[in-house]
């Protein structure tokens, strides 16, 4: 293997290491899902975001040559996604959802919500959503198992006159959530709360509630690649069959939901055993680019919340 020395004194455009990490990434045989899916994605994410140039933006920069102190500092992290295989997001320290980035580092799962992509397709669709209540009307929501705090702040910028809760079990991770609420100016907007999904917020009703619950079964979880064993375990973990947790939320929701409000809540791959077992719920599925039943919404009439709409 070539000494890092010899690699920088060698290549010199962005295209160079570009070309230079697929190859060493294929060589590796390293995984993807932290957004992105090959190897050639994430090794423009890991050097676009080093750079702090545009994630989306690599073709006009290819060319570019490059600062010795920017050839070492892509040739370090190139090595260290071989070398620890953890997820690009932790060696850059940031991820991103439709473009709005937030920090992330061990202490949290990297973003990669499906609610996030429905929260901008319907809230920024001109003709309105056609499931989500008015963002203009909503009072109250909250995230539920809410990590880096990134759903919370969308939700803060979607509906600027909620007051937002965000919830999860993990201290280290409301350290994080406290940098992105920070970082995104939500702080007298967003309260963060320390506890096991609606522990905390005895008493508390809301028009929207947010959920992306750990959901990941055991199977799964035993045969994880290095990059998603990177991450905090209680961040995937759903239990024996994925849905522990999304069970315990259904059945509270109601408690916790004003008349005229819902739920939407990220699931995974469990849809067929959740309507097996909860026949009497209206579950509304939604769409996104990656899936067709991974989120689904449910209103809280649907889920037994009575009271004038």
């Amino acid at each position: 293997m070539a000494k890092l020395d010899d690699i920088t004194g060698e290549l010199v455009t962005l295209r160079d290491y570009w070309r230079y990490a697929i190859s060493r990434f294929n060589a590796a045989n390293l995984s993807y899902g932290h957004g992105t899916t090959t190897a050639g994605d994430d090794a423009a994410f890991l050097l676009l975001d080093s750079l702090d140039l545009p994630i989306d933006a690599l073709d006009p920069f290819l060319d570019s040559r490059l600062l010795p102190s920017e050839r070492r500092l892509l040739a370090d992290r190139i090595e260290a996604r071989v070398t620890t295989r953890k997820p690009s997001s932790y060696l850059t320290g940031r991820a991103y959802i439709q473009g709005v980035r937030f920090h992330v580092d061990e202490r949290v799962i990297v973003p990669r919500s499906h609610i996030g992509q429905i929260l901008f397709s319907e809230y920024l669709n001109p003709q309105g959503s056609s499931f989500l209540p008015d963002p203009m009307a909503v009072e109250s929501a909250v995230d539920i198992c809410t990590g880096s705090g990134c759903l919370a702040v969308l939700a803060a910028k979607f509906l600027p006159n909620a007051a937002v809760d965000a919830v999860d079990l993990s201290a280290d991770a409301l350290d994080v959530a406290k940098l992105n609420l920070r970082e995104h100016e939500v702080e007298d907007q967003v309260s963060l709360f320390e506890g096991d999904l609606f522990e905390p917020l005895v008493g508390r009703k809301y028009d929207l509630i947010i959920t992306n619950p750990p959901y990941v079964d055991h199977a799964a979880m035993e045969g994880y690649p290095a990059e998603f064993l990177a991450e905090p375990a209680m961040a995937h973990d759903g239990g024996e069959d994925g849905l522990e947790l999304v069970r315990r939320i259904l059945n509270e929701a109601a408690d916790h939901l004003n008349p005229g409000g819902g739920m939407i809540c990220e699931i995974g791959s469990g849809r067929e055993i959740l309507e097996e077992e909860f026949p009497h719920l209206e579950f509304v599925w939604l769409e996104t680019a990656e899936s067709q039943d991974a989120v689904f919404w449910i209103t809280a009439e649907a889920l037994g919340v009575e009271g004038l709409v």
